[in-house]
């Protein structure tokens, strides 16, 4: 999180997600107690130094205070299960504040013993409360696919390397890359036990990111992710991608099956080149695998179409309808899966997703994207014609040909362009007066290194992708 979001935290002050304490020099014993409410409530934000009334009063060596805080929650005799944060240290007002995020878990936690629940006025404990208890356990149950528990599986129907691919991918100081396998997957609470049935052992959230082929068909036989190009064969289609593996590949081959048949035009954030393909598909993909209801059989899909590309997963709704930035609620539908995937890269906090999509879908295709809220989950991303690549049958030598085309009738050079653009130009009329027909060997090979070069800027820097946007040559000045 920005440090402007943790300001605006801090001026909104203390409530049901929001938690302050002062912890100055010394961790309070009840940080711990907030994390556990929060972990078995709706999640929260927990900022140490920063009084109750707002006053940001920092704390002493924060380095030392992450390290105890993060040694503590992964030790089970404190936080059962143990579950891993990240405690990020920011400077406000001249002094350190560390902020925790905390999202909401699957599991039921207890700190030395007891459990805590949350409400507005604070933390509570709820142990000697049984109706509270069995309903905190039912609504997790309930509410969760991923926590079923398989207590006849073991780590022989695990991939290992697919283990230790999470373990290389997480952050060097990491605790999950000096624990082994089995104490791996309890702290990222993919191995539970059911204290109302006694069962014991990995569970469902375990075998679909880490589980063999054969492990992951034999515990949930419908799964399974559609990838489909439907661009000339509406009735069938062009090119699919039939992935019944574990989360991890099946992520990769989603990626791969978007960079294969979609474009990425050149796009500049600010001084820096961002794919815009990848910031719009990996939110989308990610959606469809650690959002989706693994209870039901519906195929999760993605077909890219010749206008958009629609994506699809079963989906236990928190409401009906279109959801926009303005009126989105974020809502963890499978958090140990999601904290897996946030920890090795694969995604951003929750509710980020969203806000991405929204950003970047227009510069991309033109309109903002659509996400309805049903019992089927849907992410309409719209697309421009031109960005969706040839079959794979025809790709390459339509390439070839156009590019040898191309370059049969460039005589243009930079020099040229330059004196071209001494008034601002667009791209149709700079690949005009060059002869060029094919836009993305021009954008490769003589606009983009203009602009590297400094030689080229745009008109509208702000807005690379502007309709708008024109080329103008920099002047550089006589050497005296």
């Amino acid at each position: 999180m920005t440090k402007e979001k943790i300001s605006s935290l801090i001026t909104k002050g203390e409530g049901v997600d929001v938690e302050f304490k002062e912890s100055k020099s010394k961790l309070n014993r009840d940080v711990y107690e907030s994390v556990c409410a929060m972990l078995n409530h709706h999640g929260g934000h927990i900022l140490l130094g920063v009084k109750d009334n707002g006053t940001i009063c920092g704390v002493e060596s924060a380095g030392a205070l992450v390290k105890d805080f993060l040694t503590a929650i992964n030790n089970p005799q404190k936080l059962n299960p143990p579950f891993y944060l990240s405690a990020n240290i920011v400077e406000i007002e001249g002094k350190d504040v560390i902020y925790i995020f905390v999202p909401e878990s699957s599991s039921v936690h207890s700190v030395n013993g007891k459990i805590y629940d949350r409400n507005g006025d604070g933390d509570f404990d709820i142990t000697k409360n049984s109706t509270l208890v069995s309903n905190l356990y039912l609504r997790k149950q309930n509410s969760y696919s991923e926590n079923r528990i398989f207590p006849y599986a073991g780590l022989c129907d695990l991939r290992a390397d697919l283990i230790q691919k999470v373990r290389k991918r997480v952050a060097k100081e990491h605790l999950w890359r000096e624990m082994d396998d089995l104490e791996l997957l309890k702290s990222a609470g993919l191995y539970k036990k059911d204290i109302l049935t006694g069962k014991e052992g990995l569970t469902l959230g375990a075998i679909l990111l880490f589980g063999k082929d054969e492990t992951i068909i034999s515990a949930l036989p419908h799964h399974r992710t559609d990838a489909i190009l439907r661009q000339k064969n509406l009735d069938r289609y062009d090119d699919r991608d039939d992935i019944r593996t574990n989360l991890l590949e099946s992520y990769e081959r989603l990626m791969a099956f978007v960079a294969k048949h979609l474009s990425d035009p050149f796009f500049l954030e600010g001084d820096r080149r961002v794919s815009l393909r990848d910031k719009i598909f990996r939110e989308a993909i990610v959606n469809i695998l650690i959002h989706r209801e693994y209870s039901n059989a519906y195929v999760a899909k993605m077909v890219i179409g010749n206008d958009s590309v629609t994506f699809e997963n079963a989906n236990r709704p928190n409401g009906f309808g279109f959801i926009t930035p303005n009126n989105f609620t974020p809502y963890p539908k499978n958090p140990t899966i999601a904290k897996v995937f946030k920890e090795i890269d694969y995604a951003d906090e929750l509710g980020s997703g969203v806000r991405n999509l929204f950003k970047y879908s227009k510069t991309y295709g033109g309109d903002d994207p659509k996400l309805i809220e049903e019992d089927i989950f849907k992410i309409i991303v719209p697309i421009n014609g031109e960005l969706v690549s040839k079959t794979k049958s025809n790709t390459v030598t339509e390439q070839v040909s156009d590019q040898a085309s191309d370059q049969a009738s460039d005589q243009a050079s930079d020099q040229a362009i330059l004196e071209f653009c001494n008034t601002p130009k667009s791209i149709e009329e700079i690949m005009k007066h060059i002869g060029l027909k094919h836009r993305s060997y021009f954008r490769r090979t003589f606009l983009n290194p203009l602009i590297k070069k400094g030689l080229l800027k745009l008109t509208i820097p702000n807005k690379p992708s502007s309709p708008k946007q024109k080329y103008v040559a920099v002047k550089v000045k006589d050497e005296d």
